[in-house]
């Protein structure tokens, strides 16, 4: 497939997600998917991107993704996003269940999409998993942190 068309597909993904058509994701999944991000799993196969995404999409019913930037070379696409969301449902994170806090977020995170005959088979990403913990008043920063970082952070 062209550049033009591999960055099409996965702007084609990203109104489907946000729309939270479910029932469409097999159109862009291919169904030995990998996910590779930073945090302490990977998602292995069409089922369990299904599951990982629903569960988000209880948590976070009003998550909208906006592709800030789009690159393309070879088999892969590599997107620069910023994620809004408010946490209105319970929503399980690494294994424990959070109640709602009713808190919005905002994050963002590279993503770099590999295609293969008009499918997606890998995704790596790396997101502000930090900030966004910190938002939803997961985390709080220690008073050394604070010092360590720049005053905004409060």
């Amino acid at each position: 497939m062209s550049l033009e068309a591999n960055k099409a597909t996965i702007r084609s993904l990203v109104e489907v997600f946000n729309k939270h058509n479910v029932n469409l994701w097999d159109k862009f999944i291919a169904p030995d998917f990998v996910d590779e991000r930073n945090t302490p799993f990977e998602l292995r196969g069409l089922e369990s991107f299904k599951k990982f995404e629903t569960d988000f999409i209880k948590g976070f019913p009003d998550y909208h993704e906006t592709i800030e930037d789009i690159v393309a070379e070879g088999d892969k696409v590599w997107v620069h996003f910023k994620l809004t969301g408010t946490n209105t449902g319970e929503w399980n994170l690494f294994g424990i269940t959070l109640a709602p806090t009713g808190k919005k977020v905002t994050y963002t995170g590279v993503g770099i999409w590999r295609i293969v005959d008009g499918k997606v088979v890998e995704r790596k990403s790396v997101r502000d998993m930090l900030d966004f913990l910190k938002q939803l008043g997961v985390i709080e920063y220690t008073e050394e942190a604070k010092k360590l970082l720049s005053e905004d952070v409060n």
